[in-house]
């Protein structure tokens, strides 16, 4: 295992117990960001990163029960989290790494990232991998409940130039990975990119 997977699996791993109640009111706001997917019945989407798996219900609404919900997540304890939540009912839970997923080639319809891009340890590459097991013309969602600088200032930092979602890096980044940006929201509330995959 890397020294990235490493830190990763130690800072998520030491909050997990608590995660959900450190944010209860994003529910609204993931429901939101899903619906702007345009998943349809039957789809099959993954929440990359998931985390304590809040995406799932709202994923598993959008695609009904003829659709496949997946959420990856790199740290057992928050999918262990996301098991006493109740959310393994609403899809399957992978311990997987979005670095290289245990998924056939364009299998997916959409996958959902919810604070992902900072977390991965060669964006481009990851970019691709998940690039790789959608088929093209699907979605990407690249989400956070509260803007770039509602975030800087939460964690008690400022916004750097070489911020990944700033758009002017995000868009280049997308494009050299098989994503096209369609479109970039960045507001107090919310930050939302759609990307959808090349043919």
């Amino acid at each position: 295992m890397s020294d990235h997977h490493t830190h990763v699996q130690e800072f998520f791993g030491a909050r997990a117990a608590d995660w959900d109640t450190r944010f209860p009111d994003d529910g609204p706001a993931y429901a939101a960001a899903v619906a702007e997917i345009g998943l349809r019945e039957g789809d099959r989407v993954l929440d990359a990163g998931c985390g304590t798996g809040r995406a799932l219900p709202p994923l598993r609404a959008a695609v009904g029960p003829s659709g496949v919900v997946l959420g990856a997540d790199l740290t057992p304890a928050m999918l262990e989290a996301a098991v006493r939540a109740g959310r393994d009912r609403e899809g399957q839970l992978l311990l997987a790494d979005v670095a290289a997923l245990p998924l056939r080639a364009q299998s997916l319809d959409a996958v959902f990232g919810a604070g992902l891009i900072a977390h991965l340890p060669n964006p481009a590459e990851n970019l691709r991998e998940l690039a790789r097991v959608v088929r093209p013309g699907a979605t990407l969602a690249l989400f956070h409940p509260i803007g770039r600088a509602a975030l800087a200032a939460r964690q008690g930092r400022r916004i750097t130039p070489e911020d990944l979602r700033d758009e002017a890096n995000l868009r280049p980044l997308l494009a050299g990975s098989g994503w096209d940006m369609t479109s970039y929201v960045d507001e107090d509330a919310r930050f939302l990119a759609l990307a959808v995959r090349r043919g």
